[in-house]
């Protein structure tokens, strides 16, 4: 996987099939092969880091629930909101974040973003009550994150990469994953043993950490450096798009007018009710209310984090080889038969059922992103990354619609099994919808 970098100069691109260029004549007057690692894949490796660093703040919220519950007395549902806001907000946000990115370029937008949710997660030390954790966690660190969203992979793979674009985008999407597993035991950890404050620090300063390696390595156009795309033919580098606002709207009011993206965002919607809404915010209290310590619930998530990484990484290469529609499909189905059997293998000890279901779960996680950013490109083109932004805002939306939901089942009926069932049955009704998705067959997206 190597590409020479031409320069900014006239001189031709070399060809996606040798990615190779004839360099400059030897002593002896024979030209000779320059070898070299394409810079695309060196901004894919700053995007992992960064992505990963940024990960820590979502480590943190299901580990918050009962501390917070316990020290302020405020209910689940009240935590479950500021949860909600901060997830809606993230999904909300990664559209305009998209759009600000064509105007501002990646680095700029990013850094900002980061230096937000440093700010955001710091600050909820100081909170004494419920309207300062929406504010903080649920606003500030719900923008930032969003500007942060899988929009900035989208971004990155559409602009750096003309091949290897699903393997690109599985290990992109699980740097998220990654991240959760480097953050999640220590938060635990931190919360057990000294409190919920630390572990808040400790996300704002990993998000301070990343800013210089975007500042620094991350650049947003490859003519930027005078080189293609990975696997694509040299282009110059487009001028800014004004108006981001304006431009993300226009683009969902295009897209909203045909049917693969109401297909797109409702199963992305019940793929967010599913995993960051039901699984990353509930699980961990769910499993303490059958007597499993904290450290050890937060231990199955971390390990949810490894199979993520495998299984995302190996949706991206499936994604390059087989329709996607089928492949989401398949995903929800099986994920919506896991959960419905969730309620029966929570116990105060990890037995091996449970350990079937967490890496089972684990490489099914977010192995949706890869075949629906696919779907995205196929469908609205260059849009993709703006419509998967809108599609991301509906996973977001379900995301915390479920989280609010979630907590008010625990306190309403003293058990999370209500939720657990419902969404297994959501996920099946995912799995019909991802199969009604078809092909596109003309230039333009076919309209409801």
């Amino acid at each position: 996987m190597t590409q020479t970098e031409p320069g900014p100069g006239p001189s031709p691109a070399p060809t996606p099939a040798s990615g190779r260029a004839a360099g400059p004549d030897s002593a002896d007057g024979a030209p000779h092969r320059v070898h070299r690692v394409h810079r695309a894949w060196f901004v894919a490796a700053v995007a992992f880091v960064t992505i990963i660093g940024a990960a820590a703040f979502a480590s943190l919220p299901g580990l918050l629930i009962e501390p917070l519950h316990e020290e302020f007395d405020w209910s689940r549902g009240t935590i479950g909101l500021a949860v909600s806001v901060n997830l809606a907000l993230y999904g909300i946000t990664a559209p305009f974040a998209a759009a600000l990115m064509d105007r501002f370029g990646i680095r700029r937008v990013v850094a900002l973003a980061l230096t937000v949710i440093a700010v955001g997660s710091l600050a909820t030390v100081w909170m004494t009550t419920s309207w300062q954790l929406i504010l903080y966690w649920g606003v500030l660190v719900g923008l930032g994150s969003g500007s942060m969203a899988l929009a900035f992979a989208a971004t990155v793979t559409n602009r750096w990469f003309a091949a290897r674009r699903g393997l690109v985008t599985g290990i992109l999407t699980a740097a998220g994953a990654s991240g959760q597993l480097v953050f999640l035991p220590l938060l635990a950890w931190m919360v057990e043993n000294h409190g919920w404050r630390p572990a808040a620090v400790t996300v704002s300063l990993a998000a301070l950490a990343v800013v210089p390696f975007v500042w620094l390595l991350l650049r947003d156009h490859p003519a930027d450096i005078g080189t293609t795309p990975y696997g694509g033919p040299y282009a110059a580098k487009p001028a800014p798009v004004p108006g981001a606002a304006r431009r993300a709207l226009g683009v969902l009011a295009k897209a909203a007018r045909t049917g693969p993206f109401w297909l797109l965002a409702g199963t992305f919607a019940i793929c967010g009710a599913s995993t960051n809404g039901l699984v990353k915010t509930h699980f961990v209290p769910s499993a303490h209310d059958h007597g499993m310590p904290v450290t050890a619930a937060a231990g199955l998530l971390a390990v949810i984090g490894v199979f993520d990484v495998i299984g995302t990484v190996f949706s991206g290469w499936l994604t390059d080889r087989f329709a996607s529609r089928r492949l989401l499909a398949v995903y929800y189905a099986l994920r919506g038969v896991s959960l419905l059997f969730l309620p029966m293998l929570l116990a105060p000890a990890v037995h091996p059922p449970m350990v079937f279901f967490i890496v089972f779960y684990g490489l099914d996680w977010v192995a949706t992103v890869p075949p629906t950013i696919a779907l995205c490109r196929e469908h609205y083109g260059e849009d993709g990354a703006i419509v998967f932004g809108w599609v991301l805002a509906s996973h977001q939306i379900g995301a915390a619609v479920v989280a609010f939901l979630g907590g008010l089942a625990r306190d309403a009926f003293g058990s999370y099994d209500p939720v657990w069932y419902a969404s297994g049955a959501l996920c099946a009704m995912a799995a019909l919808m991802a199969m009604v998705i078809r092909r596109r067959t003309t230039a333009e997206p076919a309209a409801l």
